[in-house]
This record gives structure tokens, sequence and C-alpha cells, in this order.
């Protein structure tokens, strides 16, 4: 008797929900579902070792969970000596094993990714359905929709229709408290506390321990450090850092949003963006669950309001962002910005006392909140004139939670400024005045964050400036840098000179540190 005819159902990486789109009408009984680890995407960047950690480890409980639940799967490992290395290999040999009728699979993520799984159906002459991504709230024509015949794409305005489209905070058409956003509130610096709330740390299984073992040998060149891996790698886990974050930590979430302070890299950060990209948390369930704190009293709006939109505000809008500009908007560099990212950056080898914190607790764990990586790494950068390019593959392949359609336009645009204003209004670009106001930082630095120039000044003092006047052509005209250019003018000529010679010799010693090796 002829068998019945198979599904093929290979899933990504970011893939690991039960909920996938993909499985969604599948029969477990005519269908094998396809994992695989390949050195493709181990190595299209040099990614953070607990990065790496992280995806395979949560990759192959995933596929344990889907064998307990009834599905068939086939699991390709990276060190299986026939692993051909690539996804479109994989899949090349599963065919050809397996026979199947049709491959499903949910849209990937990624331009790069995507554009392999529509070559399938020409490459195994079976037909090859993909699925969007439901996961996501706003679909790609939704967001083109949005988006057509605005001069302006402002996130903003993006928000407050999601806020519609789901209900969440809302009071019938109007937003809960009578505005739709209460960042004012959220810019409160934080002290040391005995009582502040720290994530859960979740130590290594059996599973897990062969991953790392796998990694310290096969990427040992990479970046960064496995001794402190405690990320969850289940959905099960991943759901009790969401309720911890929800019990102990969202309450102050709003006010410290964006505080930093030495030692402590985590504050009143959730640190569940890993889990909502890689598929195990699902990002309007976690919404609701952060409403719901809310209507009940147990937060105040503010908190609620900012946490929320970081997820249907700046999440969903930069993957619209993401797809609708197309692979070229990689290579965008407004600013014309050309210079390598000092060594240190891999090292956190640095007399600059932010930087250090943010890239060593970055190297330490794969991550920085979204303060350090826009107001400290992605600032000093922006000031020193990098390459936008390599600033993005930097925060592409250092932060476990980043996949190329989330981080490449909030690094490129919100960060780097380098698409000219299409993302932000204007560049985040500051002064060490900053850094001083919402951290700790300053007053363990080796630099006077109050001197604006010489050897013991902050060089973010000067090197602002120099950013200021430097791009004086291009920015002077955008209404939201209208200070800073008001008060540039009215220095003295020689006051001018002074901070750009002082810059230039900063800048002098990067390069002469990158020449050097």
């Amino acid at each position: 008797m002829k068998p019945p005819p198979l599904t093929l159902i290979p899933i990504l990486g970011d893939q690991l929900s039960l909920g996938l789109s993909s499985l969604k009408d599948a029969d477990p009984a005519t269908t094998t579902i396809l994992l695989m680890e390949v050195a493709d995407e181990t190595t299209y960047v040099r990614h953070h070792k607990q990065k790496i950690a992280f995806i395979l480890s949560a990759m192959r409980h995933h596929a344990a969970l889907l064998r307990e639940q009834g599905w068939t799967v086939e699991y390709v490992t990276l060190d299986d000596p026939d692993n051909s290395g690539s996804f479109t290999g994989e899949v090349a040999r599963a065919v050809a094993r397996l026979e199947p009728e049709r491959i499903v699979v949910t849209e990937a993520g990624e331009w790069r990714v995507q554009a392999m799984l529509e070559a399938w159906e020409t490459l195994f002459g079976i037909p090859v359905e993909i699925r969007s991504d439901d996961r996501f709230l706003a679909t790609h024509a939704a967001f083109q929709a949005w988006a057509e015949d605005r001069k302006q794409l402002r996130m903003e305005y993006f928000y407050r229709e999601m806020r519609r489209e789901t209900g969440l905070l809302m009071d019938g058409k109007d937003p809960v408290g009578g505005q739709w956003n209460f960042d004012h509130d959220n810019r409160k610096p934080a002290q040391s506390d005995l009582l502040m709330p720290h994530p859960l740390r979740f130590p290594p299984d059996a599973i897990t321990q062969d991953v790392l073992a796998l990694v310290a040998d096969r990427f040992a060149d990479h970046p960064g450090s496995l001794d402190s891996f405690a990320w969850a790698v289940t959905a099960h886990d991943a759901e009790r850092q969401q309720k911890h974050f929800l019990d102990h930590a969202l309450a102050g979430f709003g006010d410290y949003q964006d505080a930093m302070l030495t030692g402590e890299p985590a504050l009143w950060h959730s640190l569940l963006s890993p889990y909502l990209n890689a598929g195990l948390l699902d990002p309007l369930a976690l919404c609701r669950a952060v409403e719901k704190r809310f209507r009940a009293g147990k937060v105040p709006v503010n908190a609620a309001e900012g946490f929320i939109r970081q997820i249907i505000g700046w999440r969903e809008y930069v993957r619209g962002i993401y797809w609708r500009e197309g692979p070229d908007y990689a290579q965008r560099n407004a600013l014309g910005a050309t210079r390598a990212l000092p060594a240190f950056y891999w090292t956190g080898e640095t007399d600059l006392h932010c930087m250090a914190e943010a890239l060593g607790q970055t190297l330490a764990n794969a991550h920085a909140h979204h303060i350090q990586r826009l107001m400290v790494t992605g600032t000093f950068a922006l000031l020193i004139g990098a390459d936008p390019h390599a600033v993005h593959l930097w925060y592409l392949e250092i932060y476990i939670d980043a996949y190329e359609w989330v981080e490449l336009p909030n690094t490129l645009g919100m960060s780097q400024f380098a698409d000219g204003g299409l993302l932000g209004s204007k560049p985040y670009a500051a002064s060490g005045a900053y850094i001083n106001k919402m951290s700790d930082y300053c007053k363990s630095c080796r630099y006077d964050v109050r001197q604006r120039t010489g050897p013991d000044a902050c060089p973010f003092n000067a090197l602002y400036w120099d950013f200021i006047a430097r791009h004086e052509d291009t920015l002077a005209r955008n209404p939201r840098m209208a200070m800073p250019y008001r008060t540039w003018s009215k220095m003295a000529p020689a006051t001018q000179d002074e901070i750009r010679g002082s810059a230039k010799a900063f800048l002098d010693r990067l390069d002469a540190a990158a020449e050097a090796g």
C-alpha cells in the first residue's frame, strides 16, 4: 500500500513557536518537521558565543518538545559529518531522503533567508508554500498601506494604529490616561538599591552543556564569553522569566528604563527580547499580561505604556521599515561616515568608563539594554564617524536578541542616522552630560565630564560639538537641531577651534591605535 503524501515543514532558528503558521493545519501523521543547525547561519557574521549557544540549545529543546507532542522531527546538528552547511543544502538532502509531495514553511525574518525560501520550488521541483508569519501584528501589506503617501514614517503614529487595532490600553476610542505616550515620565536616574530586582538565571542542563562545549570548541575565535551563560532555552523557562519580570520589575520599568548603573546590567529591564525574537514567547500575549497588571492597579500607566510601546510600537515598526526599504537599506550612509570601529568594541578595554561598562557586560552576557546601546556605544560610534555598515554588523553579531530585521533599522536608522532621517527625526548625538544625568558612570571615569577640552576632558563633549560642526550643511536645517546650532554659532571662533582641536586629537589617537593593530 502506498504511503500517504508527505509534507515537509522546515523550521528556522527564530521560529520556535508551537503555533507557527506553517504548523497550523498540518497532520502529524503525514508531516515531517526539519530543524537544521548550519554553518552558514553561525558564521555569516562572527556571532557572540552566547548567541550561538542560545539559539542552538533552544532549537534542540524545541525539537524535543515537538516530538513529545507527537510530531516526527528530523534534526541536523552542526557537527553531523553529512551536514551541508546551509538551509538549502539541508532541505535538498531531506527532499532526496523523504520524497515529500510539498514543502510548507513560514516566511523568513531576513531578506537573505527569504531569498533562499523563494528559490526552493524551482530548485526542488515540488510546490513550496510560504506562509505569512502571523506572530507579528502588522503584515508587510498592512505596513505598506500605512506608510504609503506619508511624508514622514514616524513610529508614534504607527504605534497609535497598533493600539487601536489591539485595544491595548484603550478606553473605548481613547488612550488610557488621556494620552498615547508617557515617555516624559520615563527618564529618571536610578540609585543603587539592595531591593533592586534581578532576573532569573537558568543553570545549563545536559543539552545546553553539550551545546556550550560545541560552541567553545568550534567558535573559539568569536567574541564574548560563555562563562556566565544562564539564559532560558525553553518556552517554559522563558515564561517563568516573563512572570518574574511582571511580578518584580515591571512597576519600575517606566521610571527607570533609561537609567544606567555601574555593575547593574539589567536594572528594571525584562531581558525578554531574546525569547520574543526566537519565538519562545508570544508578543501579544505578553502585552496583554502587562495590560492586565495595569488594569489591576499593580503597575503605573507609564510603566505599562512604555513597555507595550516597545513591543507593538518599535518592534513592529522597525520590522515594517526593514521589509519596506529592501536590501539596499543596509548600505545607506547619509552622513558619509567611514571610520573603523575601535578594537575595544570587541575587548571592552577602554578608559572611557561608560563604554567599558556597556561593552564589558555585552561581552560577558551578549546583552545590554536599549539606552546603553543607543546612547553609549551607539552615540560614541556616531560621534567618531564610524562606518554605519560596520556598526550594523557589530550590533548584529554581538547581541543575543539581534536579528537583522530588528537590529538593522534600530542601528543604521535610529542610532547612526545613516538613512538620513527616514526612521529618526534627528541624530541621537549627545555630550557626556546625558550619560552623567542618566547614570553613575562618570563618577568612576578617569575623564572629567565637566570639562569640554583638554586631555582630561570627557571625549564625548568635544566629539559632540565636532559632530555638530562637521555636519552643519546636512543638519542645520533640521528644526530639532536648531538649538545646538544656535549654541555653536554663538561660540567664539577660538573656542570652536579649541573644541575641534581636542576632538581631532582624540580621533587621531583612535586612528593610530587602529593602525597599530
